[in-house]
């Protein structure tokens, strides 16, 4: 094709997936206890060493791509003579797109000559991989880089978000959670159920008590939310941090109740930056529904 389709690292397939799907990805940072590392899928650190610091109390630090990273990023593929659809983290949990941004604006004029479209995805985790493999979907069949962008724009919204968290000790430091709460939630098994807004957001909608209870809670959302209901045909992800016996728990759920799914449940790892700030014992359900409103 004469232009690439790119995304963040946080996007959180795998580096596999992205190679078959011909999707190129930048990469955020982080750090562990002080030492810095690429969030390059778990790659340069396996996601289950990653968790299993973070549960022995490891402290973890995220930074998103710098302005001169996108410049040397995006600059390898308008050399070729590529034009550039790139999208960034939801900007409701970074500010990468601001970087981004500034970069394609220095180095459009550069290359006027060149398209470089940076959107913001208002998604995260694998609902950003499932937005980012429609587009490719919709490249395959011969889309211009210009349907993209519209394509994209307009539907957006329509990827549905729902996580439930465990252990509310991440929470907790992220501010998400006061403390006092943190503390009471956690003696009676609280389980929040979050998911992305309209804004891109992480918005705590719901909490409930016990396991069973959240994950009943999150697979009744897909069931009132997802395109034609039960009848829903499209892709499901989910993504968890270090907990797969419970995302394997609502994939069963969910491949029980949608039997016209677009094959099974795909299950794959929170990366390095988002579970810097979940922490282990999420699961997060991304599918195509309703447009988010609020």
């Amino acid at each position: 094709m004469s232009y690439i389709l790119s995304c963040c690292s946080t996007a959180d397939l795998t580096a596999e997936h992205f190679k078959k799907r011909d999707i190129s990805y930048v990469c955020f940072h982080f750090s562990v206890d002080g030492k810095d590392y690429p969030d390059d899928l778990g790659i340069s650190y396996p996601f289950s060493d990653f968790y299993a610091a973070m549960a022995k109390g490891a402290m973890t630090k995220t930074s998103q791509v710098s302005v001169g990273e996108y410049i040397t990023y995006f600059e390898k593929f308008l050399i070729e003579g590529k034009d550039i659809l790139h999208l960034t983290l939801s900007s409701g949990i970074s500010g990468t797109l601001n970087s981004a941004t500034i970069a394609r604006d220095q180095l459009k004029e550069k290359y006027p000559d060149r398209k470089i479209y940076v959107v913001d995805s208002l998604a995260a985790s694998a609902g950003f991989g499932l937005l980012m493999n429609k587009l490719a979907d919709l490249r395959d069949e011969g889309k211009s880089i210009d349907d993209l962008y519209e394509w994209v724009i307009k539907h957006r919204l329509e990827c549905q978000h729902w996580f439930f968290v465990s252990d509310l000790t991440y929470l907790v430091r992220g501010g998400r959670v006061s403390k006092v709460a943190g503390v009471i939630g956690g003696a009676l098994k609280i389980c929040p159920l979050l998911n992305v807004d309209y804004q891109g957001r992480l918005i705590v909608r719901s909490k409930h008590r016990g396991l069973n209870a959240v994950m009943k809670a999150q697979v009744a959302q897909m069931e009132q939310l997802a395109a034609d209901g039960l009848n829903y045909s499209g892709e499901c992800y989910i993504s968890h941090s270090d907990c797969y016996n419970e995302a394997r728990q609502v994939a069963d759920m969910i491949e029980s109740k949608f039997v016209n799914l677009k094959g099974k449940v795909k299950i794959v790892s929170i990366g390095t930056t988002i579970g810097s700030h979940t922490g282990p014992g999420t699961v997060a359900l991304f599918f195509w529904g309703s447009k988010r409103v609020d």
